[in-house]
């Protein structure tokens, strides 16, 4: 832990902390409440997605499930103060873990794109029952929650600062599993599943504990999503184009790493609702997800943080050898002739 890193993310949630201090508009505090629940999300997802390798497309049921228990739990209920549910948040993070965990002892016995398929089934599968279920979910009539009685205008702000310790809590966990002996398992995992169990790792362990935490904190975010509209529906709480946005974020900013699934949700989201608020129930801003995943693939391929990273990387290995050649001073003809071979090989590891 460098201390830049610290000065960075201390200064990137104090900055979060004190935006709202400004007076700033309702649409756009609504604005960053969604930022900051995708950037969530995405940092949620990478744990299973990033690290682990395995490329969720389910995890849009467990918002949904999340968003269903706060919904039940408080259904009909009178709220005094209207942090209730914000203390339930736990809770809804236990109940989305302890569904995801047998769920991930079984979906985890596939890989990569089986599993894909298995998962983006179980998303359909719990849409399907919110449908259904008329008598718990209410069905296509959906579901009303109490209204928050914060005062209108300061309306957003409880949600949004709940988000924030969200976020911050995400990221330290991911902080946690970089630094940890579960994020070299789980990069294990990735890089070889097979030869990850020969060398003593705990595969089925740690991708079940990465996918369990992952949903439980998944479902949080459904809960306050869910307490922040009032009412919910099984086609918006169980959406397919969550998990999308989800995955195209992580891949924008980059996986596996802390700051990827942030700056992805950063850039995405406010894009998306910008564009939301300007062309209204148009859904130009799909076309705008093709196009963004199209350059994804072919000029940053591994999102936009790595890709810095090992153009830096580069510059400071060729600056380098830059340095030790000046150092040594004259190169003779024969290692002159083999200087450009060195630092191409250095940049191709």
């Amino acid at each position: 832990m460098s201390r830049a890193g610290v000065a960075r993310g201390g200064g990137f949630f104090l900055v979060l902390a004190t935006l709202p201090l400004f007076g700033l508009e309702h649409w756009f505090l609504n604005l960053l409440v969604f930022v900051l629940m995708f950037a969530t999300l995405s940092s949620a997802w990478n744990l299973v997605g990033g690290f682990a390798g395995y490329p969720s497309l389910g995890h849009a049921a467990f918002f949904g499930i999340g968003a269903y228990s706060m919904a039940l739990i408080f259904q009909g209920r009178v709220l005094t103060t209207g942090y209730e549910p914000f203390l339930m948040l736990p809770v809804i993070a236990v109940i989305g873990a302890l569904i995801g965990w047998p769920i991930a002892i079984i979906a985890m016995r596939t890989r990569a794109d089986v599993f894909a398929i298995v998962t983006i089934t179980l998303l359909f599968m719990v849409q399907t029952l919110a449908f259904n279920l008329r008598t718990i979910t209410g069905g296509s009539q959906g579901l009303g929650l109490p209204l928050a009685p914060f005062p209108l205008k300061s309306f957003e702000q409880p949600f949004y600062y709940v988000l924030v310790g969200l976020l911050a809590v995400t990221m330290l966990l991911t902080f946690g599993t970089m630094r940890s002996k579960i994020g070299l398992s789980l990069v294990a995992v990735r890089a070889d599943e097979d030869k990850a169990r020969g060398i003593g790792v705990r595969v089925t362990g740690v991708k079940v504990l990465a996918f369990s935490v992952s949903v439980g904190i998944t479902a949080m975010v459904g809960g306050v999503w869910a307490y922040y509209v009032t009412f919910i529906y099984p086609q918006f709480a169980i959406d397919p184009l969550i998990t999308i946005a989800v995955v195209l974020m992580t891949f924008l900013g980059g996986r596996a790493t802390l700051w990827g699934p942030v700056l992805g949700a950063f850039i995405l989201e406010a894009g998306q609702q910008t564009l939301a608020y300007r062309l209204g129930g148009s859904q130009f801003y799909l076309i705008a997800y093709a196009l963004v995943f199209l350059i994804i693939m072919l000029v940053l391929p591994r999102g936009i943080l790595p890709t810095l990273q090992d153009k830096l990387r580069l510059r400071r290995r060729a600056r380098d050898v830059d340095g030790a050649a000046a150092v040594q001073g004259p190169v003779a003809p024969a290692a002159a002739a083999e200087l450009p071979l060195a630092v191409a090989g250095g940049g191709q590891q």
